[in-house]
């Protein structure tokens, strides 16, 4: 599902699926094709891959992404996950990539059958 590929600068790029991430060049694409990201949707999503298939709170998300470690708005965090979703081809009633977990938080995986 997830996988760092090859050595040395490539060892820094994260694979799930059809989605590579490769936080140094900053460039994400999908089945190949370049997606564009703002800065702060490039670092939610490379945060999201390097815990690919766990489930993430937001309040982890406004810590560790916004550096807001005395909490913030979880529409923030809800603004910002729709915006990555339309970007992936997705919603949240139709996930592919980054599953809604009720009441705990977002996790990021392959979609079932890639």
């Amino acid at each position: 599902m997830l996988r760092r590929s090859g050595a040395g600068p490539e060892q820094s790029r994260l694979v799930v699926g059809g989605l590579e991430i490769d936080p140094r060049g900053r460039r994400t694409t999908l089945d190949g094709r370049e997606v564009e990201l703002t800065p702060k949707e490039f670092d939610l999503l490379a945060y999201l891959a390097e815990r690919a298939g766990e489930v993430v709170t937001k309040k982890e998300l406004l810590t560790e992404v916004w550096q807001q470690p005395w909490g913030g708005s979880d529409k923030t965090v809800d603004v910002h996950l729709s915006w990555l979703r339309r970007k992936l081809g997705e919603s949240a009633s139709e996930p592919g990539y980054l599953t809604t977990v009720r009441g705990v938080g977002v996790r990021l995986s392959a979609p079932t059958g890639s």
